[in-house]
């Protein structure tokens, strides 16, 4: 089947990613265990079943005190307490504290009854053997409340804590545990099946015979998946016949994925056929995209019979070369599995730069550029990682981003600032990201 450019413009890759993105919407929500949770997205609101802390508790190591006892007291001037119990962390103190006696207190134990205020062990002498004397001098006033946590201080019961559409990061699992969530209903995580395609591919580990190359775009794509909070589904190779690729990608179907990513087959060639599946099984909405690399991606969605029922998935066929395949990941269906995991910010961390070398831009389209970036003192430059042709992995592997090459410039000088998407949130200090 020959496709007519007429039928399928190029599009931008803002117009592309926004067709994309309408066929995708957050997943339904599961209950999972608190640490299978970092990085997924809450569906429900989470509510204090208690006050954190659940008692007054004291902030220092220190004597649990009346107030008013220490009023005027001063390096010369030592007011003296009689200790009456010592007190750990964990444990409730059985005696009331009342005007001249003091508990001896360690951080995090619960307020005595009676008691006001700590002064810290800084601010004491205990005569005698510690903790054994009955005696306390103290050097300082302190005010009511002085070194006390109040209960409730940091949550209290019956506030929601956590709002439903929260990203979930170390700080809210560490907040979910004190709450006492076991678990939490989270947006599940996106199954991706991944599919190569080639009569020249052979798996990673099978001899490398005249005329084939290793399956290398499968395992970056599956890690790009599990970077972004998915479920690798590996397919496999599927070969150049209409046939094949067809069952493969029926079975990704039957595996339960909610997105088919395969690579190769999508250009102009007689045994580029991905297009043709994805017409005869379903419907495409575009094929090219005004970029490079990657200007060949085909995107639709394809419909085959699951357990009786007709169903549809989206189909994102990106090119066989391993770094348009990679680039092209990051531009579109990184954002589908974060839309799907109900992720509210899509955009990837960027910074500006300035390029240490002049790069050739004729053909109209946006370059992404494979740049290294380094801070100096006039800020961060972006050299060139290597010979940036499709298939050269090499420039990819030392690269920490990509600068992006505007369409209507005729070319790049040395010198030029430009923006460079970061493959990593934290590659930059937070102050210099975007």
């Amino acid at each position: 089947m020959k496709y007519r450019h007429e039928l399928y413009p190029m599009l931008s890759v803002e117009e592309a990613l926004e067709k994309v993105l309408a066929m995708f919407h957050p997943l339904e929500a599961e209950r999972a265990p608190v640490l299978e949770t970092l990085g997924r997205v809450l569906a429900e609101d989470v509510v204090a079943t208690g006050d954190i802390p659940p008692h007054a508790n004291t902030a220092m190591d220190g004597y649990a005190v009346q107030a008013a006892d220490l009023a005027g007291a001063g390096p010369e001037s030592p007011k003296r307490l009689r200790v009456i119990e010592n007190l750990a962390a964990g444990y409730v103190a059985s005696e009331r504290v009342t005007s001249g006696a003091a508990i001896r207190i360690m951080t995090g134990a619960p307020m005595p009854e009676g008691a006001d205020a700590v002064i810290p062990f800084e601010e004491t002498h205990q005569d005698g053997a510690l903790p054994g004397s009955a005696w306390v001098d103290c050097f300082a006033a302190v005010p009511v409340g002085a070194n006390v946590r109040p209960a409730g201080e940091d949550v209290r019961a019956g506030g929601c804590t956590l709002t439903r559409g929260t990203r979930i990061r170390p700080q809210e699992i560490g907040m979910l545990a004190a709450l006492g969530y076991g678990e939490v209903a989270v947006i599940r995580r996106p199954r991706v099946a991944i599919l190569a395609t080639g009569d020249e591919l052979v798996d990673v580990d099978a001899p490398l015979l005249p005329g084939k190359i290793r399956n290398s775009n499968s395992y970056s794509n599956a890690a790009q998946v599990l970077q972004y909070g998915g479920v690798p589904l590996m397919l496999g190779i599927a070969r150049d016949t209409v046939e094949d690729l067809t069952a493969k990608i029926r079975a990704g179907l039957a595996q339960g994925a909610d997105l088919l990513v395969t690579s190769g087959g999508v250009s102009v060639g007689d045994f580029d056929v991905v297009k043709t599946v994805l017409a005869a099984e379903g419907e495409i909405s575009f094929w090219r995209v005004r970029m490079k690399p990657g200007k060949p991606l085909a995107f639709g969605r394809i419909t085959a019979e699951v357990d009786g029922a007709p169903r549809t998935v989206p189909l994102l066929g990106m090119p066989g070369n391993p770094v348009s395949t990679m680039v092209s990941f990051e531009l579109f269906a990184r954002p589908a599995i974060l839309t799907m995991l109900g992720v509210q910010n899509l955009r990837k961390p960027t910074c500006e730069a300035i390029l240490d070398q002049t790069i050739p831009h004729k053909d109209g389209r946006r370059h992404y550029v494979r740049v290294r970036l380094e801070r100096r003192a006039d800020g961060f430059h972006a050299s060139l990682t290597g010979d940036q042709g499709s298939g050269i992995l090499n420039s990819m592997v030392r690269s920490n981003g990509l600068a992006i090459i505007p369409e209507e410039w005729d070319r790049a000088p040395a010198g030029a600032r430009v923006q460079v998407l970061l493959f990593e949130a934290g590659a930059l200090p937070p102050e210099h990201e975007s």
